[in-house]
């Protein structure tokens, strides 16, 4: 289908409470690329198989969590339509200069009324992925150092008016639902999955009290064993996981939870359907199966999953 509009996710830039370690983590554990540090002594990183500068942003703070979750959209004239959209739907919005993060350009910012800061940008340097554009390899070198994920898929991220964050996403940013999770009482959604191209999910929200909370960041590997070898490289580096490996019922991808140095949960994960905008009707799980969503072998709906974040 036609890409056009909101393209894919394109960073997300996450507190730490130890810069070093978390580079530790996400550069020799992950296997990310390093790829810069600003003056604000941020780093920059990117998954081997990205061709932009960057995707993961570390910033040392006294509190974990993610700062913001930002995509990249078409072109300067999609940006500048967005931006006047979401002013038209009622939402302040923030124009951040090109050049404020490393090799990004002008970014307009707003904040959900679940708590998250949303960033949309269009243009950022390409870096290449070091497989050339020419007769190029299946795979770099890079990709063998660590977990080697092939990009950032998504986040997923809690907290209060869900209902109001998707109607912003549908509505205006052209996101379409592909799947839910009802509430107990069944006439709301607990949680919700939402997808801007053909993946099963660019970004998911759940219902959460508190505003503004990291459930996780997501890593796409190529195949399962891939994610298998991650829990290896995982338990050899004593990184505390806390679901799988196993397969969701939700998306049907397959899936290790852990959390960095610093307890922010990321995800290793494979798989999943592709839906398309004309699938008018969302797969939908009531709660009383959310625990087969979540872990479909066994059933369970691990209380981390519904109380652990950053």
């Amino acid at each position: 289908m036609a890409m056009t509009g909101v393209l894919r996710p394109g960073h997300a830039q996450i507190r730490v409470l130890d810069l070093e370690e978390g580079v530790r983590h996400y550069r020799d554990v992950m296997g990310l690329v390093e790829t810069g540090r600003d003056a604000q002594g941020r780093v920059y990183l990117k998954c081997w198989d990205e061709r932009d500068h960057n995707s993961v942003i570390l910033r040392q703070a006294e509190s974990a969590g993610l700062d913001f979750f930002g995509f990249k959209v078409l072109d300067k004239e999609t940006l500048d339509k967005l931006d006047a959209d979401l002013q038209a739907y009622g939402l302040k919005t923030e124009r951040i200069p090109a050049g404020e993060m490393l090799e990004t350009g002008e970014r307009v910012r707003f904040l959900l009324p679940s708590g998250h800061f949303i960033e949309l940008y269009s243009e950022k340097t390409t870096v290449g992925n070091g497989c050339g554009l020419v007769n190029p390899a299946p795979w770099s070198q890079e990709s063998e150092r660590g977990i080697g994920p092939v990009r950032l898929d998504h986040a997923l991220l809690y907290g209060p008016n869900v209902a109001e964050v998707q109607k912003i996403f549908t509505d205006v940013l052209g996101f379409f639902l592909v799947e839910r999770v009802l509430n107990p009482e069944g006439n709301a959604n607990l949680a919700i999955w939402l997808s801007c191209s053909h993946k099963v999910h660019d970004i998911a929200f759940a219902e959460y009290p508190e505003p503004g909370k990291l459930h996780h960041c997501s890593f796409l590997m190529e195949t399962w064993e891939e994610v298998l070898r991650a829990g290896d490289i995982m338990s050899m580096n004593k990184v505390p996981v806390d679901i799988g490996p196993t397969r969701h019922g939700v998306t049907r991808g397959c899936t290790i939870y852990a959390w960095d140095p610093s307890g922010n949960r990321f995800e290793t994960f494979m798989g999943g359907y592709q839906p398309y905008p004309d699938y008018k009707e969302p797969l939908t799980w009531t709660f009383d199966n959310f625990g087969q969503g979540l872990d479909y072998p066994q059933r369970k709906l691990h209380e981390t999953f519904m109380t652990v974040v950053s």
